[in-house]
């Protein structure tokens, strides 16, 4: 019997999400603690948005912005 993925129930959609490196408070809602990028299905985004989310957490990362590591890391 081939298993399939359980639907995932959609919420409203964010209408319009900001997402610049300079805002890091801002990108600190779309990580975990441990500092991974939550998945598509948790935050909500388009793929588009997904991927400005994790090119913009990245420059964040490089310009020392944001921990490559969360809290919960030692």
């Amino acid at each position: 019997m081939r298993h399939t993925r359980k639907p995932v129930k959609r919420g409203p959609e964010r209408q319009h999400v900001v997402l610049d490196y300079k805002q890091p408070e801002e990108l600190k809602r779309y990580l975990t603690e441990y500092g991974r990028i939550r998945p598509r299905r948790q935050t909500r985004l388009s793929p588009a948005d997904q991927r400005k989310l994790a090119r913009e957490v990245k420059r964040a990362r490089h310009l020392a912005l944001l921990p490559f590591a969360g809290q919960g890391v030692s």
